[in-house]
């Protein structure tokens, strides 16, 4: 375990990181490019100064931080790019990263005004954090690669969670203690959301906090378990190895020497309900797909040859097998938790079923709970009083996300492009 006075030297590293950081002048209602320095430790994948983007307003102090989705990765063509399940932004975030309309509408989350979904936090300040270190924005290691091609070999460095305590040390510094928080993320930037809450959540230190994570869900798989039992213990296996979680400076040990009772070194999924513990006045909620074939399949295939063998609908089949018996783990665990919510609709038609809060919030209806979509979810985590929602839809219905006029518009375009 990490020793108490190596957590002390980071958190001092943090303290003079922001202060460095004070000297940033504020502007409002636009993207303001925040670059970390080197000297912090933070990096995107292949090197490339790691930088976020904060949207300030003066009407409020209310913040809302976002953790950006992507794919992920443990080998050097995954680390590479190029598809939908692996590592995203390979090349590193360019500096004008959201002054391009697809990030800036990637969520409703983070725009200002939407066409397509209004949400409250939109009248907030916005932090948007970046997806660049195919950790889920959790790592902390430095790893070479040459698994495709041995003769170039690939240095990568997964450096999410060290881009998470800068992004923390910066917000401190620089933002007014926010009357309420919202910490929330989408696919990989759900895990990341989950993850990272306490740094962010410690850093700005707001009067009402909540969290959203969509679609990144980090399900029960202890050690002592088998495969059999827990379908993404083997996943797990792997990247706590691979992103260093649990090394001398990993993130899941530096959370439980600060929090010795949060969870389980040995099974990572403790961290969903670990947070519940440490910040008991919080209202936790996550939200999936029951029918979500992308994360599935991240979590799956590669370690199931029979799932890797198979195609189509039979592959589908396989992978959801997996993913509801993880999903009933991962509700058993919550339950005893009073803070901690849930929202699973079954299935809508864009991205094979993955996140809710990806371009628009359409086709997340729970109509026989009277839930027209996400949005009854997250208003109940920023308003509501004693347990959040806890919601499973039962009818087995694939909803369409954009109907009507915006369908005949979106759909043949997401087609297009594959969801």
């Amino acid at each position: 375990m990490i020793s108490k006075q190596s957590v002390a030297r980071s958190l001092t590293t943090l303290a003079l990181a922001g202060t460095a950081f004070a000297a940033h002048a504020v502007t409002y209602f636009s993207w303001q490019t925040v670059e970390l320095p080197v000297a912090s430790g933070a990096s995107c994948g292949n090197g490339t100064p790691y930088r976020f983007f904060v949207n300030r307003t003066p009407l409020t102090n209310r913040t809302i931080v976002v953790y950006e989705g992507g794919g992920a990765c443990w080998d050097q063509k995954s680390c590479l790019g190029g598809d939908l399940l692996s590592a995203s932004n390979p090349d590193g975030v360019p500096s004008n990263y959201m002054a391009e309309l697809p990030h800036q509408l990637s969520t409703p989350f983070t725009s200002r005004v939407n066409p397509l979904q209004t949400v409250r936090t939109q009248g907030w300040n916005i932090v948007f954090v970046p997806y660049c270190t195919g950790d889920v924005h959790t790592g902390n290691a430095t790893a070479v690669y040459a698994d495709a091609d041995p003769t170039k070999p690939l240095a990568y460095l997964h450096r999410g969670s060290i881009n998470s305590e800068g992004v923390a040390a910066w917000l401190k510094a620089n933002m007014p203690r926010p009357d309420q928080l919202l910490v929330a993320g989408f696919s990989a930037g759900g895990a990341g959301a989950t993850a990272n809450y306490g740094v962010i959540r410690n850093a700005l230190n707001p009067k009402k906090s909540a969290m959203l994570a969509d679609s990144g869900p980090l399900y029960p798989a202890p050690r002592a378990g088998t495969a059999a039992q827990y379908p993404s213990l083997p996943l797990q296996n792997k990247i706590r190895v691979a992103w260093g979680l649990d090394g001398p400076n990993g993130l899941v040990t530096k959370l439980l020497t600060q929090y010795p009772d949060a969870g389980d070194a040995n099974n990572l999924g403790s961290m969903t309900t670990g947070l519940a513990k440490i910040f008991p006045q919080d209202r936790l909620g996550y939200a999936l797909f029951q029918q979500d074939g992308v994360y599935s399949d991240f979590s799956y295939t590669k370690f199931n040859p029979e799932i890797a063998a198979a195609t189509g609908d039979a592959k589908a089949q396989l992978l959801n097998v997996k993913w509801r018996q993880d999903i009933g783990h991962w509700i058993g665990a919550i339950q005893p938790h009073q803070n901690v919510g849930y929202y699973v609709p079954y299935a809508r038609d864009i991205i094979n079923s993955h996140c809710l809060t990806t371009l628009t919030f359409g086709g997340t209806a729970i109509k026989e709970s009277n839930l027209k979509n996400v949005s009854n979810f997250i208003d109940n985590l920023l308003d509501g009083t004693g347990t959040p929602l806890r919601v499973v839809e039962v009818a087995q219905v694939k909803q369409e996300a954009f109907p009507g006029f915006w369908g005949s518009l979106i759909n043949p375009i997401l087609a297009s492009l594959g969801y």
